[in-house]
């Protein structure tokens, strides 16, 4: 399973998948993707002329929370690897022309941003991508580009505990959305991947583990039954 967390093999899944990931979102998870995109921005309270990072920015589908009570002197960092993620969030930025939206193709562990500039980093779905060594170097870099008392929170979908729920779910992971895949893709394997890791993942407490260090201040999150799942922090050093 090693070579599903390599940078380019994540790279070219989601280049992909860029055509149809948002609304395949919005599908397979019924809806909900939208209000834990909203929920996980709300744990943080944004506040006006603050800079927000948002890692894996995908097409920017976590902007207009980001953005919703934002003002001249405030900024938005987008950052991620893959070129037909960042070729639709440039297409996405000319619905935000009041605000400062700066997009940046360029891979999370080797970035530009400087040392301590921003006051908030928000990530959607996009820590399953990422192994233990991979979670340990991102706890690195949200360290890293955050100021001191900074804040941070990241989510991502997750396996449900409970025994009614569970068995539905992994099924609905593994057979439905290949299926959707297929519809939308043509590839069924693609859409697939997203269910081995999910499965891989199983939720965020591991990723609260390793964020559970001196630097940090750090909670775990639960939305709806545990069918996602997440962490909000502060940094304190």
């Amino acid at each position: 399973m090693k070579e599903i967390y390599e940078p380019k093999f994540v790279e070219k899944l989601f280049d992909k998948m860029s055509s149809s990931y948002s609304k395949m979102n919005y599908i397979t998870s019924f809806g909900f993707s939208e209000r834990w995109r909203r929920q996980c921005v709300e744990e943080i309270e944004i506040e006006k002329g603050k800079i927000v990072v948002d890692l894996m920015t995908g097409m920017g589908e976590c902007w207009k929370h980001i953005l919703k009570n934002s003002d001249k002197n405030s900024k938005l960092i987008g950052i991620d690897f893959s070129t037909e993620m960042i070729n639709r969030a440039e297409k996405n930025k000319s619905k935000f022309r009041k605000s400062k939206v700066e997009i940046l193709k360029e891979n999370v562990f080797d970035n530009s941003i400087p040392n301590e500039t921003a006051d908030y980093v928000i990530s959607g779905f996009g820590l399953k991508t990422f192994n233990d060594e991979q979670l340990g170097e991102l706890a690195k870099e949200i360290n890293r580009i955050l100021k001191p008392n900074g804040k941070f929170s990241l989510i991502d979908v997750s396996v449900p505990k409970s025994r009614i729920l569970k068995p539905f779910y992994m099924f609905y992971l593994k057979n439905i959305i290949p299926i959707l895949g297929k519809v939308f893709l043509g590839s069924p394997e693609t859409y697939r991947m997203l269910g081995v890791y999910t499965e891989q993942f199983g939720n965020s407490k591991n990723t609260h583990r390793i964020f559970n260090r001196p630097e940090f201040k750090v909670e775990y999150v639960e939305y709806f039954f545990g069918c996602a799942s997440g962490i909000k922090g502060r940094k304190i050093k």
